[in-house]
């Protein structure tokens, strides 16, 4: 993987400059210090930065040209299957010049134009520009592990891997979108196209973005479908089939003329991971990481032990404390672009820090099966439901008529429960917000419009209804990018997800959903596969969310004179000032979380005092305005 840069000017007669790619290119250095790569000709600027994993020889370097060199493509990324086109492409006539699997794109396009798309498995995120046509291809893989971020100012066309290289350009405003932070407050964080800056969108998961004759268009290639109604029965070697793909899936993930390690959390998806890599490649010397806390309410260190020591990896441990947190939050606010719900990205940050300086360039991840295999305890809620047929099983806040409205308006079905009761919860976000903007709520409500493509729920079963909302509203912007994507390549490492390969996915898809949740037990079909590859202890377990101390360990500290950044950000004038958070309710709030025995249930419970902290850093960090 890498970093991509682009400029485009939408009047194919005025030529790009260079010196504003180059900058923008720079903000990328992290995500790929090894070689950088630039095109600059005419009406298009292409800007590379390289982490170089697959041949990582001069000759692998970005641009990519095609026959002719009458396509030119840059791709942040990894191309699972490029071994297999690579001998399509060269039986019809392409010439390649490097073993680098991204070079498969250009020649692809020549070949197949649009519909490259649909024969790339991978995670992606590329450009591809045909001169002769002025026709530039912006395009992002089926789930969302690669990011692109695009705008479209003076003319001008800019895309990057990151936020902050599109700031690098001068002619880029950094205004706050007050519905940006409104779906932070709300749902697991922002939604694609939405970011937290007005005018600067994130292209959605499996979308493509195509501009030709100066005229910008959207469109998804692909989305997750369930099957409507009855779901056919599995079948009979189901097992059977699933553990093939999922070994094919990890090996996959092993690609690459780099070391590779692995993350290692005790819980049954890493741990499941970690024993098909053994049985891969028994052989081969393995890294496996792992964040281990003092506290022995949350330390899962003797489960990361058992695993690592069945299979023979070296276990690196890496030690955190509410210290960490401190130390690291400004630095993971600004790689993730976002103000955040939870404190767990500085363990991410961590770790990523020790896979880094082990001198692995690649770690492979669980993420994902939770959201493919019902792994949440909202899929055990929602069978309970469904048996019931009332979607109030729940206490609920506020009216339930409104709350059935509101239900309508995000999912279209009203009995639909996901995380909370969005009418009642429409108060707290107002008492949240300063008066000026709590005013115009109604303005920027993200709850006034569809959270999702509301077609794909209709007619499913309930598991695979909160499936789908899982992927367009934790995975991808959440999950894969503050979490995943910027976490990892903070310091240059790849991650990869061996559960979101898009065979599996298409499998997993049409499994009937009495499979996934057997016994009141979540995601058994890992359970009955990991019998064979990861220690009885693990598999018989309870789930165990992966948590750190929240905002109320930050604020002791700062009580306790240890953290004095803490009331600088929470200061009341100055909340008042800046115009976003109404003073009195973060006072309330503060004195709240500083109670003896209070805590955060990072399960069920939103860390408002987290998002309010965040979100003053990354205020700070990229020198916001007040939202107008």
């Amino acid at each position: 993987m890498c970093g991509i840069t682009g400029i485009l000017s939408l009047d194919p007669r005025r030529p790009v400059e260079r010196a504003p790619l180059e900058a923008m290119t720079r903000e990328l250095v992290h995500r790929g210090p090894d070689d950088e790569g630039f095109h600059v000709q005419g009406p298009v600027g292409l800007g590379f930065r390289r982490l170089a994993i697959v041949d990582p020889r001069p000759a692998g370097n970005q641009p990519h040209y095609g026959n002719g060199d009458k396509v030119v493509s840059v791709c942040n990324g990894e191309i699972f299957n490029h071994e297999a086109l690579r001998d399509d492409l060269i039986a019809r006539g392409h010439a390649f010049r490097s073993r680098a699997d991204v070079e498969v794109v250009p020649h692809a396009y020549q070949e197949w134009g649009d519909g490259v798309l649909d024969r790339l498995n991978g995670q992606f995120a590329f450009a591809v520009y045909e001169p002769e046509r002025h026709r530039l291809l912006l395009a992002r893989d089926p789930v969302g592990i690669c990011p692109l971020f695009w705008c479209e100012v003076d003319g001008l066309l800019l895309f990057a891997s990151e936020i902050k290289a599109l700031l690098a350009h001068p002619a880029v405003p950094r205004q706050l979108d007050p519905t940006g932070l409104d779906q932070i407050l709300t749902f697991p964080g922002t939604v694609s196209p939405r970011t937290l800056f007005a005018g600067i969108h994130a292209l959605p998961p499996g979308h493509a973005l195509v501009v030709e004759d100066g005229r910008i268009a959207l469109r998804g290639y692909w989305d997750l479908d369930y099957p409507r109604g009855e779901a056919a029965p599995a079948p009979s070697d189901w097992e059977e089939q699933l553990e093939h793909l999922l070994r094919q899936a990890v090996s996959r993930r092993l690609q690459g003329d780099v070391p590779v390690g692995f993350y290692l959390s005790g819980g049954l998806d890493s741990s499941l991971v970690a024993g098909l890599i053994h049985d891969l490649r028994p052989n081969d010397d393995w890294r496996a990481f792992s964040i281990v806390f003092d506290d022995e309410a949350i330390d899962e260190r003797g489960f990361q032990r058992q695993v690592a020591d069945r299979i023979g990896a070296r276990l690196t441990s890496v030690p955190f404390s509410a210290d960490e947190i401190d130390h690291r939050l400004r630095a993971v606010v600004r790689a993730a672009e976002t103000p955040l719900r939870e404190t767990y990205d500085t363990c991410s940050h961590a770790l990523s820090q020790a896979v880094a300086e082990s001198g692995c360039k690649v770690v492979l991840s669980g993420e994902g099966a939770d959201e493919l295999f019902a792994g949440y305890v909202g899929y055990r809620f929602d069978l309970a439901r469904d048996a019931t047929g009332d979607g109030f099983a729940d206490p609920f806040d506020g009216d339930e008529w409104e709350e059935i409205r509101a239900r309508e308006t995000l999912w279209g079905d009203g009995n639909f429960f996901y995380e909370r009761d969005y009418a009642g919860f429409r108060d707290t976000r107002a008492a949240l917000y300063a008066p000026g903007l709590a005013a115009r709520l109604g303005q920027f409500d993200c709850t006034r419009g569809a959270a999702v493509d509301t077609t794909r729920l209709a007619g499913r079963h309930p598991l695979h209804k909160r499936s789908y909302v899982d992927f367009k509203l934790r995975i991808a912007d959440h999950l894969l990018a503050d979490h995943g994507d910027r976490m990892t390549f903070a310091h240059s490492v790849e991650g990869r997800y061996p559960f979101l390969d898009a065979d599996l996915i298409d499998f997993v898809r049409r499994l009937p959903p009495s499979l996934l949740m057997q016994d009141g037990r979540e995601k058994y079909p890992l359970r009955r596969i990991a019998r064979r590859h990861v220690p009885p202890a693990i598999i018989e377990r309870e789930k165990f969310a992966f948590v750190a101390p929240g905002s109320p360990a930050l604020l002791a500290r700062a009580r306790d004179g240890a953290a004095e950044w803490v009331a600088d950000l929470l200061d009341p004038t100055r909340i008042r000032a800046e115009g976003v958070f109404n003073a009195d309710t973060v006072a309330r709030l503060r004195e709240a979380y500083l109670q003896p025995g209070f805590s955060v249930n990072q399960t069920f419970d939103i860390d408002l005092m987290m998002i309010v902290l965040t979100f003053q850093l990354f205020r700070e960090e990229f020198q916001l305005s007040s939202p107008t």
